[in-house]
């Protein structure tokens, strides 16, 4: 809880904010919407409502105002965020310094990932760690770019990894930690049927990529245009392995992750000299916590 004392005439009136109405009111500034909070946390949607008037009336201000079908928050409630955020990574501080103390690592992890360290990296590194630490207990889920860090921040994961391509910066987040876990190189990818080619002469070559909007689409659309033309983009997905299905049976050509292309028997694979960055990144506090330390040193080490 947060408590706050105004002495009046000798008298101490205390203010009590009960940390699960603050978290709940944390969960909605992550979260979006009231059924989206409801559905992660197992509640209704009446109850959360419900918790957040009460805290409305423990802060005495108004924290939800309507926006559409929706809610947002208010200045105040933002406040209330931040200083909820403090308090909880300290709370993960605490944890992590007390799990520190005990010899033995165990526990649940849980690790949000995209599709080709989730094929290439994360089996040999649950393989390791669960042979090493026979009461650690690890989980992973794809998960969307959009959704990881904050599923990080919202606790419905430990650890995010997540793919930067070239042109994109690194965004700071309060409350995350994030550091470069390895570099991927990008290749050009075509049929061994096909004559070996620079990327100019595929200009009028059918190409398969990921949907407009996404970071790989950005750069692949940019990387085209260096070499003078725009793409004939023919088939349109965000499968890696169907880009190199199609790619293998010369159907189009494409760019693909070197952690993809472990398989590449039918695949002519020419360098592009660029690289996509993988981040690994944590809930600041956590750091010190046994299990996020082993599962951080696995991989690196499976880099």
């Amino acid at each position: 809880m947060i408590t706050t004392g105004i002495d009046e005439s000798d008298r101490w009136v205390v203010a009590v904010y009960d940390l699960h109405r603050l978290r709940l009111l944390r969960e909605l500034s992550l979260r979006g919407t009231l059924a989206a909070v409801a559905q992660a946390l197992g509640y209704s949607p009446s109850a959360v409502s419900h918790q957040l008037a009460v805290l409305e009336r423990e802060v005495g201000s108004v924290l939800l105002e309507p926006a559409g079908r929706g809610v947002r928050l208010t200045l105040v409630a933002h406040q209330l965020v931040a200083h909820t955020e403090m308090i909880l990574t300290e709370l993960e501080r605490a944890e992590a310094g007390v799990a520190s103390s005990r010899s033995e690592v165990a526990g649940a992890v849980r690790i949000a990932t995209f599709q080709t360290a989730a094929h290439v990296l994360l089996p040999a590194v649950v393989r390791q760690l669960t042979a090493a630490h026979p009461d650690l207990t690890i989980a992973f889920s794809h998960v969307p770019a959009h959704a990881a860090v904050p599923g990080l921040l919202a606790r419905d994961f430990d650890v995010v990894l997540s793919e930067r391509y070239p042109g994109e910066p690194p965004t700071p987040l309060a409350g995350v930690v994030t550091e470069p876990l390895m570099t991927d190189p990008l290749m050009l990818a075509i049929s061994t049927s096909w004559p070996a080619r620079s990327i100019a002469d595929l200009a009028d070559t059918p190409w398969v990529m990921e949907h407009p909007g996404s970071s790989v689409r950005r750069w692949t659309d940019a990387f085209c245009g260096e070499a003078g033309f725009s793409p004939r983009v023919a088939f349109e997905s965000a499968d890696v392995y169907l880009h190199a299905e199609l790619a293998g049976n010369g159907l189009a050509a494409s760019f693909l992750p070197g952690l993809s292309t472990h398989k590449s028997g039918k695949l002519q694979l020419i360098p592009t000299g660029a690289a996509r960055t993988i981040d690994l990144s944590i809930r600041t506090g956590s750091g010190t916590s046994p299990v996020i330390a082993a599962v951080t040193q696995a991989l690196h080490a499976a880099r």
